[in-house]
Order: structure tokens, then C-alpha cells, then sequence
């Protein structure tokens, strides 16, 4: 069955409508969205590579976990539902640290107008890559990458077409706030 999702007004308030994700999409409806940064003590970053069956951004490099916000689902919930699905880890709502709501407007091939305020999040990595379980057919691979190398080639653009093409504002305040955290 596929999700529905919260209509939002383009300043970021709920309509109080909800529409199959798809429909979301093609309308090009602002919608509730959230992106988990995990960071490991020794200044790495987890990220995934999104799978190549993805309508949008196959085969890129991404945040470590992403998703939508169901219909009736707070952001935390989805944060912890979506962690659980893509990398099989269980956390609490206090590994969480929110990092900021952001706007970002992207239109793809195929009619996808992918508008959304994305709810993001810090959290310590915790365990070794390899107890990580990717989700089938969603990630296709997870690494962790010095953030010294990842703000070189994320946030200064250095690798085009290798990253998911966030905005250098975004990828900026990520890096500052894990290196804060360090």
C-alpha cells in the first residue's frame, strides 16, 4: 500500500489534507520529510548509496537514513521508523538531536516535483558498520567517510554527480554541527 502524506502550505504549515505519495509528487505538494546524520566519535559520517532502483538520485551517495513522514506520524516517529527500516537499527528518541527544519525544491525526470521541508537530526553511531542491515532495494551501500573528506567533496562540491545534489547551505550546516560534536 503506498504512503500518504501530510499536504503542507509553502511557508511549512500542514492543510490539513493528506495524498498518496505519488500524487504528492506529481502535484509538486509540500510535504514533511526526515534526514538522520549519524557521525562516529572518531569524526566519520555514515552514508548511504541510494539503490539503483530509486526514482530519484539512483546510485548516489545520500544522508545515512531519509524518508517521508507518514500521514498522523510526528517527525521523531518517522526518524525512528526510518532508522529501523534502511539500516536495522533500534533507537531512542534521545539519540536524536534536531539539527534544523529546511526547505528544499528539486524537480526531476519522470514529473517528480519533490518539495519538501526535511526535519533533520544528529545521532552518535554507535555500533560498527557492520552490524548495520541495509534495507533491499532502498540502499545498496553504507560507508563511513572522514567528514574532513566529506565536506571537501559534499559541501564543496568537489564530487559532482557522486553526492545527492543537497544545497551547499545544507550540506554546510551538517558538517559544522557534527564537527561541533567532536
Amino acid at each position: 500500500m503506498e504512503e500518504h502524506l501530510e499536504i503542507w502550505d509553502p511557508s511549512g504549515v500542514p492543510t490539513g489534507k493528506t495524498a498518496p505519495k505519488s500524487e504528492v509528487h506529481r502535484e509538486g505538494w509540500f510535504h514533511p520529510t526526515v534526514h538522520i546524520w549519524f557521525y562516529t566519535p572518531t569524526g566519520k559520517v555514515l552514508l548511504q548509496k541510494r539503490g539503483p532502483g530509486k526514482e530519484t538520485f539512483p546510485g548516489l551517495w545520500d544522508v545515512s537514513v531519509a524518508g517521508h513522514v507518514q500521514a498522523g506520524e510526528t517527525p521523531m516517529e518517522a526518524a525512528i521508523r526510518e532508522v529501523k527500516e534502511e539500516i536495522g537499527l533500534e533507537i531512542a528518541p534521545t539519540a536524536l538531536a534536531f539539527l534544523g527544519r529546511f526547505k528544499s525544491e528539486q524537480a526531476h525526470p519522470g514529473g517528480i516535483v519533490d518539495r519538501e521541508f526535511q526535519y533533520s537530526y544528529l545521532s552518535q553511531l554507535t555500533v560498527p558498520l557492520d552490524a548495520l542491515v541495509p534495507q533491499a532495494g532502498e540502499v545498496e551501500a553504507l560507508e563511513v567517510k572522514p567528514l574532513i573528506q566529506f565536506a571537501e567533496e559534499a559541501w564543496g562540491l568537489a564530487r559532482p554527480g557522486h553526492y545527492v545534489p543537497h544545497s551547499g547551505a545544507y550540506y554546510g550546516e551538517v558538517v559544522r554541527a557534527i564537527k561541533s560534536r567532536l
